[in-house]
């Protein structure tokens, strides 16, 4: 990375966060992805417990460091809109609550104009409508060490092959133009 590249951070929550964060640590230009809670109304850094327990309000999330001059913003919307069902409410395959819902955190009025844009594009495309939160981030929780890389840490664990799997082979299929050079097409 060039010393003189400028980071940015893009925060969303699609479902399980496992799911997310193994799809965007295959994009060129993303740098780093921590799993975490972000949204919620209970104070204190909330656990991975409390946050299924469904009651801090905290949307599972993954927070993305990026380089804006090789993946723009708009570009990890549309990645992020189109690897999972942003139609369904507080629901991402059989991952139901509201710590799953669809959500996009944005840090500048920008954010929240490109977003807006982005979800008036899609929504076209899609039966139902879409239900995507585009909401003011306001602080991010890094969730425990057990969660972050999980794919890559538990690749043959029984959510990871019936879930992430096929969600990273679509992906990769989609969207060859946009992978790391070191991911296995």
């Amino acid at each position: 990375m060039n010393s003189k590249s400028t980071l940015m951070t893009a925060i969303f929550g699609g479902g399980c966060f496992w799911c997310t964060e193994a799809i965007f640590q295959e994009v060129e230009g993303v740098v780093d992805v921590k799993s975490g809670y972000s949204g919620g109304i209970v104070p204190g850094h909330p656990t991975y417990r409390e946050v299924c327990s469904g009651l801090t309000g905290h949307a599972e999330v993954i927070q993305v460091t990026y380089q804006p001059e090789i993946i723009t913003y708009e570009e990890l919307l549309l990645l992020f809109m189109t690897t999972h069902d942003p139609t369904t409410l507080n629901k991402q395959g059989a991952d139901s609550g509201t710590q799953y819902r669809s959500i996009i955190f944005f840090n500048s009025e920008n954010e929240k104009e490109i977003a807006t844009e982005i979800i008036r594009q899609l929504q076209p495309h899609y039966e139902n409508p879409i239900v995507t939160e585009i909401t003011k981030f306001a602080k991010f929780y890094e969730a425990e060490d057990a969660h972050q890389d999980y794919y890559k840490n538990n690749s043959e664990h029984g959510y990871c092959t019936v879930v992430i799997a096929p969600k990273l082979a679509r992906f990769r299929k989609q969207y060859q133009n946009k992978l790391k050079s070191n991911t296995v097409k």
